[in-house]
């Protein structure tokens, strides 16, 4: 059972953001840093993708790792409480991810999806993994100029 009140709860929920999330702005600073350049949540590519790069026709989607529902981590689990609830929307957001990362390759975009809890437990790695996915085309790695 939830230990706060439903107007606390409902309080604390309201403050939960979709966009400019810290894990978003720290990945997002790392590559600026990296001297990468993009654009924000383009709301004309499916899913409004988090960082854009046109040029490069690739996107990155920051993930919570609650609200996506992470396997690989700890913070993946739906509530015990209100079950109901719960597990129909978190299975509708996972829906909703496979959807737009399927209409986005159809239009021939690449996606990435960057996991909160990678980016706060090893950021040197995730800006390798981003860098990586950035920089291949073609399939083959290539080196940035």
């Amino acid at each position: 059972m939830c230990a706060l009140d439903p107007i606390r709860r409902s309080e604390n929920m309201r403050r939960i953001r979709s966009k400019d999330t810290k894990p978003e702005k720290a990945l997002r600073s790392l590559l600026h840093r990296a001297g990468y350049r993009f654009r924000i949540h383009a709301n004309d590519l499916p899913g409004s993708p988090d960082i854009v790069f046109p040029a490069r026709r690739k996107v990155v989607f920051v993930h919570g790792c609650f609200w996506h529902q992470h396997s690989r981590c700890g913070a993946g689990i739906v509530p015990a409480s209100r079950r109901e609830y719960w597990v129909p929307k978190l299975k509708r957001n996972q829906d909703r991810d496979r959807s737009a990362r399927l209409a986005l390759a159809r239009i021939g975009w690449k996606s990435l999806t960057v996991w909160e809890c990678e980016i706060e437990k090893n950021p040197a790695a995730t800006l390798r993994r981003s860098m990586a996915f950035l920089d291949q085309t073609a399939g083959c790695p290539t080196s940035r100029s």
